[in-house]
C-alpha cells in the first residue's frame, strides 16, 4: 500500500463530473444535427465517447486513485480488446469472407 492516504472525490466533485458528462452528451447529440459536420461526425462521436469513458472509469471506478499497477492492467485490457476484436473481424471478414 502507498503511504499517502486515499483522497476520493467529494459530492461536489461528482456533481461537477455529472455536469461535464452532460455537456459532452449534449455536444454528441448536437453534432449529429449539424449538417456541415457530416464528414466528421463519426470521429467526433468516437472522441467524445472516449472522453466520457475515461472520466467515468477514472472517477466512478476510482482508477484515478488506485495504484499504477491497477491502472496499467486496466489499460492493457482496454487496448488489447479492440485489437483482438479488429483482428478477428479482419480474419473472418477478409480471409474467409472473400
Amino acid at each position: 500500500m502507498s503511504d499517502s492516504p486515499h483522497v476520493y472525490p467529494t459530492p461536489r466533485d461528482y456533481w461537477l463530473i455529472a455536469l461535464i458528462l452532460a455537456v459532452i452528451t449534449g455536444a454528441e447529440v448536437s453534432v449529429t444535427y449539424v449538417s456541415a459536420l457530416d464528414s466528421v461526425v463519426a470521429p467526433l462521436l468516437i472522441v467524445m465517447s472516449a472522453a466520457k469513458f475515461v472520466i467515468v472509469v477514472g472517477y466512478f471506478m476510482h482508477l484515478k486513485y488506485e495504484k499504477k499497477l491497477y491502472r496499467n492492467l486496466f489499460l492493457i485490457g482496454v487496448i488489447a480488446a479492440p485489437l483482438l476484436f479488429g483482428t478477428v473481424l479482419f480474419t473472418f471478414g477478409v480471409l474467409i469472407g472473400s
